[in-house]
C-alpha cells in the first residue's frame, strides 16, 4: 500500500512541477484494494502536495466509505468513485485546473477535431461536461455523461479530467489535453480552424489504438 501511496504523491507533486495544476488545485487517484476491499487511493483535501506523506493519502472504498477519523479525501472524491465504477479499465485518474483547458471550459463547448490528436481522448472530439458545484454528485453525473466513449473531458468552468491504465498514462493524457487546448486556443485567434471529417477521424481512431504501444 505504501508503494501505491508514494506513486500518488509522485504524480500529485508533478501537477505542480509541470504547472498542470498549481498550488492545492486538482487531485490524483489510483485504483487499489485494502483489506480485500475494492476502492482507490486519493490525495487529501486542502493539503500542499510538496509536503504530503504516504500515510496522508486516503483510501476510499468503491462504496464511498473512508476512515472518518483520518484526513478527509479530496472534495472531488465522488467523481473519482463514479469513474472507477463506470469505467472498468480506469486504474488511475488525473484532475487538473490546467490553464488552457480551464480557459476553454468556461465556454462550455467541446473541442472539435481541429487536430487528429484529439482522438487520444477516445473519440472525434473532447466533450465538456455541464457545470455543477464541485464535490457534488451532480457534477459527477455530468462528468460521466461527458466521458461516454471517452478517456478525458473538460469540466465547464472548472478544468479537465483524464483516466488511464496507470498514473503515467493518465497524466500523459491530461498533458495531451492541455496541449490540444493550447493549440486550439491559438488557432481560434486567427479564425475558425479546419475541422477534420468524421470519416477521417474514424480512420485516425483505428490507427491510434496502437499509438505509443
Amino acid at each position: 500500500m505504501i508503494k501505491l501511496q508514494k506513486e500518488v504523491i509522485k504524480y500529485a507533486k508533478k501537477l505542480n512541477s509541470t504547472n498542470l495544476s498549481i498550488l492545492r488545485s486538482g487531485n490524483i487517484s489510483l485504483r487499489a484494494k485494502f483489506k480485500n476491499i475494492e476502492g482507490f487511493l486519493i490525495t487529501p483535501s486542502g493539503r500542499k502536495y510538496e509536503t504530503l506523506l504516504p500515510k496522508e493519502i486516503v483510501f476510499v472504498s468503491l462504496d464511498g466509505n473512508y476512515d472518518e477519523e483520518g484526513l478527509k479525501p479530496s472534495s472531488e472524491w465522488k467523481f473519482h468513485q463514479d469513474i472507477y465504477l463506470e469505467k472498468k479499465k480506469a486504474n488511475a485518474i488525473v484532475h487538473a485546473h490546467s490553464l488552457y483547458a480551464t480557459s476553454l471550459s468556461v465556454y462550455g463547448k467541446l473541442i472539435p477535431a481541429f487536430h487528429y490528436m484529439v482522438a487520444l481522448a477516445g473519440g472525434n472530439d473532447i466533450k465538456c461536461s455541464k457545470y455543477a458545484t464541485f464535490g457534488t454528485r451532480e457534477l459527477s453525473c455530468n462528468i460521466i455523461k461527458a466521458l461516454k466513449d471517452r478517456r478525458a473531458c473538460l469540466m465547464s468552468n472548472h478544468g479537465q479530467v483524464a483516466y488511464g491504465d496507470d498514473l503515467s498514462k493518465a497524466f500523459e493524457l491530461a498533458e495531451e489535453v492541455e496541449n490540444l487546448c493550447h493549440q486550439y486556443s491559438e488557432a481560434k485567434k486567427i479564425g475558425n480552424p479546419n475541422i477534420l471529417s468524421k470519416k477521417e477521424m474514424i480512420s485516425v481512431l483505428k490507427k491510434i489504438k496502437n499509438y505509443k504501444n
